[in-house]
């Protein structure tokens, strides 16, 4: 049995094809925090992450005649976000160091979080990712908050599975730290 997947916006983006700038308006309301909120979280400040946002929706809307509308306009839309995002990132020169294959540190594994106090933590845990450089606060985000895997990772960031698992454990390690100087984590 194939999976079936049905956009609720379907119509919306529909109208839009055919020059409706009142649906254009809507999906914009539509999508427009969430998606502010993924540029954030990948670029960390939202003068630049605004930017992003609305050149995102400049393409999506100059594109959208391309759009097959195969998947969801939001996740179509949250993809050219996340690249828009990596490019502004890309500007700023970020480097990546490239590990050789096989060759992962050694990271013991951590202890799960403790449930207490959950919303301060979290509130805790975004300060402290302001703090992180910015290649580990983007594998961070990718990873964890929009579920790319690291094959994706790699290959949105031209660098190979192994370096962003790589990076990945080395801004987990880093997280950890700044939570421990901060008295955050035990």
């Amino acid at each position: 049995m194939e999976a079936v997947y049905v956009d609720k916006h379907y119509n919306l983006v529909v109208e839009c094809k055919q020059g409706s700038k009142k649906a254009c308006y809507e999906l914009y309301k539509l999508h427009s925090k969430a998606m502010l909120n993924v540029a954030f979280r990948i670029v960390g400040n939202i003068a630049e992450a605004e930017d992003v946002l609305q050149e995102s929706f400049t393409d999506a809307f100059h594109k959208l005649k391309d759009f097959r509308q195969e998947t969801t306009f939001g996740l179509w839309l949250k993809q050219i976000v996340v690249h828009r995002a990596i490019n502004l990132l890309r500007k700023r020169k970020i480097e990546f160091v490239e590990v050789e294959d096989g060759h992962l540190d050694n990271v013991p594994d951590e202890e799960p979080w403790d449930d207490e106090n959950v919303q301060y933590q979290v509130v805790q845990v975004k300060e402290a990712m302001k703090e992180l450089p910015e290649g580990y606060r983007m594998i961070l985000s990718l990873y964890l908050l929009e579920g790319y895997d690291h094959e994706e990772i790699g290959q949105v960031l031209n660098i190979s599975e192994n370096t962003s698992r790589t990076q990945f454990l080395r801004a987990k390690r880093k997280l950890s730290d700044i939570l421990i100087r901060k008295g955050i984590k035990k």
